[in-house]
């Protein structure tokens, strides 16, 4: 049975840790599986927005993917939202809205998962618990949410 690829939202931690010689392999791994065609990179205007800040190298490896494996996401009054309600319900507080809004923007576009190196305000276990608590409540599905370490393929 052949499965569709996976669709993976990749903050931008990720696409920056592949030059980062703690993250490279993890990071470069899972690049490699959306370049195969495993699995498909959802990315949002957030990212766009937080890769104008970054490294040139970082900037072209995100460029230079094709848009064959890439799939943008509209940043919508729906994603916003949904990203206050994570701060409302006190997952994070409003200082750190930006990650609830990469989080509120893969649930919104019902992503497979997303994936960040983010261990303070997206990977971790209470966060996770809470984004889809608060998910539940407002109609949308669980979000899984892993690190590049453990996204995996069978082969």
């Amino acid at each position: 049975m052949t499965r569709r690829a996976w669709r993976l939202y990749l903050d931008t931690s990720v696409i920056g840790g592949c030059f980062d010689a703690e993250f490279a392999e993890d990071s470069r791994r899972v690049l490699d599986a959306v370049m195969s065609g495993r699995a498909r990179l959802l990315f949002s205007e957030i990212i766009e927005a937080e890769l104008l800040d970054a490294p040139e190298p970082v900037r072209r490896l995100f460029t230079e993917l094709p848009d064959s494996v890439r799939e943008r996401i509209a940043f919508s009054p729906e994603v916003e939202a949904l990203a206050r309600e994570y701060v409302v319900h006190g997952v994070v507080p409003v200082a750190w809205l930006e990650d609830c809004r990469h989080v509120a923007s893969a649930t919104v576009a019902r992503a497979d998962a997303i994936v960040s190196w983010n261990f303070r305000h997206i990977v971790k276990l209470d966060k996770i618990k809470g984004y889809n608590e608060v998910n539940l409540l407002n109609g949308y599905g669980l979000l899984t949410i892993v690190s590049p370490k453990e996204v995996s393929f069978d082969e």
